[in-house]
């Protein structure tokens, strides 16, 4: 229901705001106000998506959890979307998006309201939790099938781009 009410209700600001501002500016400041915003937006969604990226990839690699860094990334993609639909309402929520204190903020308040249960701990390493019915736990052991490759296939396949050759 809050779905259907958000689509309604966010098109209706916007064609209200837009009367309001065009009435008031004219419509070329108008346009030339949401085309500005829109390049604005886009920039600053790149610089800090990419932060967000270094983010997420040192918290892989000092394996830390990387919740935080994964909701900040998606939040930014949203403020991206909202800073491309033309409209003042969605500018100012995308806009904001983009300030870390209303994320951080906005993250809190999603990490209260949700109870993640998963098989890794990030505390110092990863631990196998996960018990399956049918195989006891096993420790470092990674099951796995393969096949070799005749010649003629091996010279058929390219690199992966996971190897350096």
């Amino acid at each position: 229901m809050w779905l259907f009410l958000a689509f309604l209700a966010v098109p209706l600001i916007e064609i209200a705001l837009f009367i309001q501002v065009g009435g008031a500016i004219g419509l070329g400041w108008t346009l030339a106000i949401v085309v500005l915003t829109a390049l604005i937006g886009t920039s600053l969604m790149r610089t800090q998506g990419a932060m967000a990226m270094s983010q997420i990839k040192s918290s892989l690699s000092e394996v830390r959890d990387p919740t935080e860094p994964l909701v900040n990334g998606a939040m930014i993609l949203f403020a991206g979307a909202l800073l491309l639909t033309p409209g003042f309402f969605t500018d100012a929520l995308g806009f904001a998006l983009l300030v870390p204190g209303i994320r951080r903020a906005a993250f809190q308040a999603m990490r209260s309201r949700v109870k993640v249960s998963g098989s890794m701990s990030f505390s110092g390493g990863f631990t196998n939790t996960r018990k399956e019915p049918h195989r006891p736990m096993q420790g470092d052991v990674i099951d796995g099938e393969y096949h070799e490759l005749s010649e003629d296939e091996k010279k058929a396949q390219h690199p992966s781009g996971w190897t350096k050759h």
